[in-house]
């Protein structure tokens, strides 16, 4: 038998709200899953060409493969130290929903699942100064390759749990993890993409039972 508030809380999760008072900056905060990758897959690919013009294909490997780690850390932290920080104050409060609050009071809006370019911009203009800062020309090219490939892992693991009914193992995992994270405790699980974090950090699920003091 359903619940009489069963569609009501179906709608609520699926809700987009308004952010901003400013319709553009409002229509902005809303994106297509599709968009990173029509975004960042050239990006991707000119890297690439980059890359394997400048080194062996087994060292574009390892330094795509770093890159790759160097997001998945900042996924994880990103997650549990900024995204869940509560911040002072009534301005506090609207920065943290801004940031993260609106995706768990509306964890499967359709259109805020995947960064809209107004966040994930900046975030890739850093990391290339980064790593041209750390790795130089054209070593960061690979390095900088990798780090875009774990963010649109991310972004795309993000969509996929929350929109699909998982039929592999590893994407039921995926789902489970990201679920628990949700509706069960939000301070574990912060790898949406890379739930191995969780595991060597100790912030996987854990069952009140079994849980310490």
């Amino acid at each position: 038998m359903t619940s009489p508030n069963a569609g009501t809380t179906a709608e609520a999760l699926r809700a987009s709200p308004r952010l901003f008072d400013n319709a553009l900056l409002d229509k902005l905060s809303r994106v297509h899953w599709s968009m990173p990758l029509f975004l960042y897959t050239p990006i991707v690919a000119w890297l690439g060409w980059l890359s394997f013009s400048s080194f062996s294909p087994l060292a574009v490997i390892a330094l795509t493969a770093l890159g790759y780690a160097i997001w998945t850390l900042i996924e994880y932290f990103g997650h549990r130290y900024l995204f869940h920080a509560e911040f002072p104050g009534k301005w506090g409060a609207r920065l943290h929903f801004l940031i993260h609050g609106v995706h768990h009071d509306h964890p499967n809006d359709p259109l805020r699942l995947v960064m809209p370019p107004l966040l994930s911009g900046p975030i890739m203009l850093i990391a290339l100064g980064v790593a041209l800062v750390l790795f130089g020309r054209p070593l960061g090219y690979p390095v900088l390759m990798g780090f875009i490939v774990g963010y649109l892992a991310y972004d795309m693991v993000h969509y996929y749990v929350h929109h699909a009914t998982p039929t592999t193992r590893l994407g039921r995992y995926l789902r489970q993890a990201h679920m628990l994270h949700h509706f069960r405790d939000p301070e574990s699980y912060f790898g949406v993409s890379a739930p191995y974090w969780d595991a060597i950090f100790g912030t996987r699920y854990a069952p009140p039972e079994q849980r310490r003091g």
